[in-house]
């Protein structure tokens, strides 16, 4: 969850807050920490991925955009300055294993997005090879939606999402052979682009952080299970188990779910980027 303040015609001010959504709800307890390791994860790959693509993060320094030092204190490690761009109506999601909804449809119609695949793939289970299942950016209070290629090629154009869909292949690899090497399983992710004044693609909003991806630990994934996770599932899978419709207002977390989940962010990001 984030706040976004213009800062001028060519900068808008990101702070990442504390806050959690769990199925397009926003929960009332925030998630200590959780705010500055998004951050940090984000300014990690926005780093190591800028040779295969243009993202967001601009030159402006934090001290540039707010002078007060008591108000620059409370943004400390949660806060980027960015480009302002044009966002594409559209998550890039990239799949390297079978689960979330992706395995809903997977259960109802043997495919995901239109790809069809084999027959008796399991829960968690590890995919032939990654693919490219986005999906549409719903209005708030209503849920995104898996779209095909086609319906890609219709919001934005063909050489927009011919791009798209390699760049985000290009860049779950590459990640995803990082975590890896530290002992993390990134399942799936998802990417956001904007376009810039010239019309080239820019990577945008968050980058492969545990609330834009499932993180797994390598010890413990066993396909047939939802596997443990150092990603917001942990939350799912409390509030997966408690008779609540999905819909606001969202039941509080107790405090041991709170603390559980603040550490599993911090422990994926001292992996990621020790």
């Amino acid at each position: 969850m984030r706040d976004i303040y213009d800062v001028d015609a060519d900068h808008l001010l990101i702070v990442t807050t504390d806050r959690l959504s769990a199925f397009d709800v926003v929960l009332p307890d925030p998630i200590p920490h959780k705010g500055q390791v998004l951050t940090q994860i984000s300014l990690f790959w926005f780093a190591k991925t800028r040779h295969m693509v243009a993202n967001h993060v601009s030159d402006v320094r934090l001290e540039d955009v707010i002078a007060d030092p008591e108000e620059r204190a409370q943004l400390a490690g949660r806060a980027m300055v960015v480009k302002k761009l044009t966002a594409l109506p559209i998550e890039a999601v990239v799949r390297g294993y079978l689960i979330g909804s992706g395995y809903k449809d997977y259960k109802m119609r043997g495919s995901v997005c239109g790809i069809v695949l084999p027959p008796g793939l399991q829960l968690a289970e590890r995919l032939p090879e990654p693919l490219f299942t986005p999906s549409s950016k719903a209005p708030a209070g209503q849920h995104d939606e898996n779209i095909d290629f086609d319906a890609i090629v219709k919001l934005v154009g063909l050489d927009h999402a011919s791009s798209i869909r390699r760049i985000a292949l290009k860049l779950y690899a590459f990640a995803a052979e990082h975590a890896l090497a530290r002992n993390i399983i990134i399942a799936d992710t998802k990417f956001e682009f904007g376009i810039d004044k010239a019309g080239s693609l820019v990577l945008i909003d968050e980058a492969l952080t545990p609330d834009s991806s499932r993180f797994w630990p390598v010890a413990s994934y066993k396909p047939g299970i939802s596997p443990p996770s150092f990603d917001k599932q942990f939350v799912r899978d409390y509030l997966e188990s408690l008779h609540w419709d999905k819909k606001p207002p969202a039941p509080h977390l107790p405090p041991d779910v709170l603390t559980r989940t603040s550490e599993n962010y911090r422990e994926a990001l001292r992996l990621l980027t020790a």
